[in-house]
């Protein structure tokens, strides 16, 4: 993997210069995360595709504020697939970095071959709980995201390390995130999307039930809808072999 920076945004790479003949899947992150949690994606899958991890403005390697509207994140990645001139992209994001997906999918679907949406939902209310903990506390904040974001089926103690080196942002960039969030609702705007969607969800994820992707699979024409077994909100990181198979079997399934 190669760590690199293009324009304001930091992003690690899995292989580099990019094969124009393959496509190119970009890992959109969460809420408060960093391209860090897309590690295994980005090593494992090179077999059947370009793969970028990208952090956010705001997130990791990359300066400047966040966002407070998935609009904003929005742009910043299209700004950055133009930049870069990235073949083929395929979206793939968890959460909010689903919702950054969704919207590129509905504003600019003929710019896709694919997308993939995981652990997210077309709307994504959040409890006024979490903005007040990120306010008034942001380790507990940090460690609610083990707590929460993951199967009780996992070890905990094995990926707290993880998930504190991936969820490393400030708790402003963090608030903005999670205001993003909450702002976002595009219920009533799914059927617009003709791209070919994977929805991958979680058995045992609180934070976006399963139900949230199987309705967005009735919505979106031609859908395909997985769900990870003995996993929560953080799957790719708890089941990073079992995701990584499911992405690759959809990616040899798209027409060339």
């Amino acid at each position: 993997m190669e760590n690199r920076i293009s324009g304001s945004l930091g992003f690690t790479t899995g292989n580099w210069p990019l094969h124009a003949n393959k496509p190119t899947l970009l890992f959109i992150h969460g809420s408060s995360q960093n391209r860090l949690f897309w590690r295994s994606q980005v090593q494992a899958l090179v077999d059947v595709a370009n793969t970028i991890a990208i952090d956010l403005p705001g997130h990791g390697a990359s300066p400047g504020p966040g966002n407070d509207h998935v609009t904003g994140y929005v742009q910043a990645v299209m700004d950055f697939i133009d930049e870069l001139e990235i073949p083929h992209p395929i979206p793939c994001g968890l959460s909010m970095g689903g919702a950054i997906t969704l919207q590129m999918l509905i504003d600019h679907g003929e710019r896709f071959s694919a997308g993939i949406l995981m652990n997210t939902g077309a709307r994504l209310k959040v409890n006024p709980l979490i903005f007040e903990t990120i306010q008034k506390d942001f380790n507990k904040f940090v460690e609610s995201v083990v707590a929460m974001g993951i199967s009780k089926k996992s070890d905990a103690d094995v990926l707290r390390p993880l998930i504190q080196e991936t969820s490393a942002c400030t708790p402003e960039v963090a608030l903005g995130d999670y205001q993003a969030c909450n702002r976002f609702d595009v219920m009533d705007r799914l059927p617009i999307i003709k791209t070919p969607v994977l929805v991958l969800t979680a058995a045992d994820d609180v934070l976006t039930p399963a139900k949230y992707g199987r309705y967005m699979g009735e919505k979106i024409a031609g859908a395909i809808v997985h769900s990870i077994e003995d996993a929560g909100h953080l799957s790719p990181l708890e089941k990073p072999d079992e995701v990584n198979n499911v992405i690759r079997h959809f990616l040899r399934k798209l027409p060339d």
